[in-house]
């Protein structure tokens, strides 16, 4: 027979246990909760909106580019046009596909053409595949005509000109992994008709890196500049039907190598960067002949890394230029992302003379994209970045002595 203490030790060790076992699975719930939490926690999503490129014509202007203010966040190609008020008049998002991007824009009479590229498919967006984009647009926002272009793993088209009623684009199909070559991969270059169709498409280079990043169309030739073998600025020749008739290359240029041109009185000019050493490169602008014969070039030196990205040839005859300027920061307490990012607006006579050099750095980074003259000032687009993250697209107007007029957000 069990004593009163050995049943009264009994209950009391139970009841122990019980408690024992509950505070386990409280326990056991508790670190379930807990990793639940860190597993599902939402990360904070990074807005963005960037304006790549920039219309104007007959008192209408246009803007290109992207942002992911939708609820799956993806990057959407955006589309915005504004009276002569700059008054928005209407803004479409591309919404095939996943994520695209707009990179070009030109006016053609009522209707806008824009060219970048998009994942249309899941296995494309999975794979991190793009296919390059065109898109033609009415006076309303309306869709009139689109194409696409896949050829590799990854293409895009960086520019568009009118000749005509065709339209010249540049841009690159490459492979995104270490695949051996593909003759029908590197810089592209296509022209379309004004429905869209190509007439004909033209690759150039190592499917890799080469990249054509702008044209101009004179006296029934299209002159095309790129980049090749990662450092190697590139400027090719070519006639309406397609065919290569020139080129020349100039060495050591960063992996973008030359990104935008311009022809006034039969006198080509180039810009890009020039590699000074591992740690420098400078804004660079360079001059040939129509024959592709150098002439003369100019560089911007600063510390850091610089480089001129787009030019234009103004009303009186200046050369005007937007660039980039990246310095390292001392003071930057994210190990990622070392370097303080500034813009650079500069003015240079056709003899390559400075006239005056303006750095732009009114946030924590700045980006100027495009650059079109506006009556008697200029208009600059790009995008800033925020302390919190966020990028903004932004609208800077300059007077022609280089002052900001006015800044739209």
């Amino acid at each position: 027979m069990y004593k009163d203490g050995d049943i009264l030790n009994n209950n009391i060790i139970k009841t122990l246990k019980i408690i024992l076992v509950l505070c386990l699975l409280i326990l056991i719930i508790e670190v379930i909760y807990a990793f639940y939490k860190i597993n599902n926690k939402k990360e904070k999503t990074i807005y963005f909106e960037g304006i790549n490129s920039l219309v104007v014509s007959n008192k209408v202007y246009a803007t290109v580019g992207s942002n992911n203010d939708n609820d799956n966040h993806y990057e959407k190609a955006k589309i915005s046009k504004f009276n002569s008020k700059k008054e928005k008049t209407f803004e479409k998002l591309y919404n095939v596909g996943f994520n695209s991007v707009f990179f070009g824009v030109l006016s053609d009479d009522d209707m806008l053409v824009t060219v970048g590229n998009y994942e249309k498919t899941k296995e494309e967006r999975d794979n991190h595949y793009r296919r390059a984009l065109i898109v033609k647009y009415d006076s309303d926002g309306n869709v009139l005509f689109e194409n696409d272009l896949k050829k590799l793993d990854y293409s895009k088209y960086n520019s568009i000109k009118k000749y005509n009623d065709d339209y010249i684009v540049t841009g690159q199909t490459i492979y995104s992994n270490t695949r051996i070559g593909n003759k029908e991969g590197g810089a592209v270059l296509v022209r379309y008709d004004k429905e869209l169709k190509p007439i004909w498409i033209k690759n150039y280079g190592d499917n890799k890196s080469a990249s054509f990043n702008d044209c101009f169309t004179y006296n029934d030739y299209i002159y095309v500049v790129g980049v090749d073998n990662y450092n190697t600025g590139i400027l090719l020749k070519y006639d309406m039907d397609g065919n290569l008739v020139n080129k020349t290359e100039y060495s050591n240029t960063d992996n973008m190598g030359f990104t935008s041109i311009v022809i006034y009185k039969d006198y080509i000019f180039i810009v890009g960067s020039k590699v000074i050493n591992d740690n420098n490169t400078d804004a660079l602008i360079v001059k040939y002949n129509l024959d592709l014969e150098f002439i003369s070039e100019v560089s911007y030196d600063n510390i850091g890394n610089m480089r001129f990205n787009k030019i234009i040839i103004d009303s009186h005859e200046n050369i005007v230029t937007i660039g980039s300027l990246s310095t390292y920061s001392k003071n930057s307490s994210n190990k990622l992302n070392n370097y303080d990012y500034d813009s650079i607006i500069a003015k240079y006579n056709t003899d390559l003379e400075k006239i005056k050099v303006v750095i732009y750095g009114d946030n924590q980074d700045d980006y100027f994209t495009d650059i079109k003259e506006d009556n008697d000032n200029y208009l600059v687009v790009g995008y800033s970045s925020y302390e919190d993250g966020s990028y903004m697209s932004k609208i800077i107007s300059y007077s022609k002595a280089l002052k900001v007029l006015e800044v739209n957000s």
